[in-house]
């Protein structure tokens, strides 16, 4: 049974230089737009209107912007407030609460069978998963983790190469079996080599066929119960690999894969696009799932934990 634990012990403020670098496209569309309607106009409704439309255009979704203007339409009134800066810091705080919800409060590793930590890794075709997958594996070798790979997207013909190509830069072991093998076989002797070797974290690759295909969730739900058979507690997490630049389709596919497979954390890639930003909160706030990592550029060091405060500061900075 997918739990959050594990990742909270590697919950460290990211770089923070990765992440203005990453956000800076955001910075310069949508949450500029929002500073520019608050602070260069007094507070009545029609700012209240265009910052509903800003959030919205930014991916925060119709549900979550209207809440979150309400919220802050009603603060305004029982607080008096009239100047603009305290409207921008609030809508701040609230959002950082919002991202924040998710996570456990905990810190214990989530494996209690003292072996490998299982992370499954999940996602539609195009969304960056196994460059995701090899930043992943960089990172925690670089916490001195032992980490092995599954290659059980068996169906794609270059995914199980492409694993293998990442696994040589991380300096991890693969197991793979022939395209077109069962995904879930993979799965399960990669579970018990990483067993064999003390591997500290395995991580499992899958297909990625569109989140329409009821195959594709049948065969990660295969994939989960086979591995059980060697850790009842196993995979450990989890993550929904997400293309930030996709909008509120990630959240349809968030949807989807969460309740296929249980995601516990999402791999928020591609920040260093065209990405809005605003998707992570809808995402957080109506699924419950946490952003654990974003990627955030072409290199393998591109990677950074994901930090509610820090992602929201850093959108609302005024240096680009």
């Amino acid at each position: 049974m997918p739990c959050y634990h594990f990742l909270v012990v590697f919950r460290l403020i990211g770089k923070k230089e990765k992440v203005k670098d990453g956000l800076k496209r955001s910075k310069a569309s949508w949450f500029s737009k929002i500073l520019n309607v608050i602070q260069t106009s007094g507070i009545d409704d029609s700012v209240w209107d265009e910052l509903e439309e800003m959030l919205i255009l930014g991916d925060v979704g119709v549900s979550t912007a209207t809440d979150l203007i309400e919220d802050l339409k009603q603060d305004a009134r029982n607080n008096g407030t009239q100047d603009s800066h305290e409207v921008v810091d609030n809508l701040k705080a609230k959002l950082i609460e919002l991202l924040s919800v998710a996570y456990p409060q905990d810190n214990d590793l989530g494996n209690d069978s003292n072996g490998p930590v299982v992370i499954l890794m999940v996602g539609v075709n195009g969304v960056g998963k196994t460059t995701s997958i090899g930043k992943l594996a960089h990172y925690f070798v670089d916490q001195g983790k032992e980490v092995m790979f599954a290659a059980a997207d068996t169906f794609r013909a270059a995914a199980i190469d492409q694993l293998q190509v990442w696994a040589e830069r991380v300096g991890v072991d693969v197991i793979s079996h022939k395209p077109g093998g069962d995904p879930a076989a993979v799965a399960y002797d990669a579970l018990e080599a990483a067993t064999a070797r003390s591997k500290d974290i395995l991580i499992i690759d899958t297909a990625g066929r569109l989140h329409t295909t009821h195959n594709l969730m049948e065969e990660v739900k295969k994939i989960s119960r086979v591995l059980s058979r060697l850790d009842q507690t196993a995979p450990h997490e989890v993550f929904l690999v997400l293309d930030a630049t996709t909008g509120q389709n990630g959240l349809m596919q968030a949807q989807v894969f969460a309740e296929a497979v249980g995601c516990t954390g999402v791999f928020l890639s591609k920040i260093d696009g065209s990405a809005k930003g605003g998707v992570v909160i809808p995402i957080v706030k109506d699924l419950g799932i946490p952003i654990m990592f974003m990627g955030t550029g072409e290199s393998i060091e591109d990677i950074t934990p994901f930090d509610p405060q820090q992602f929201v500061e850093e959108l609302f900075s005024s240096d680009q």
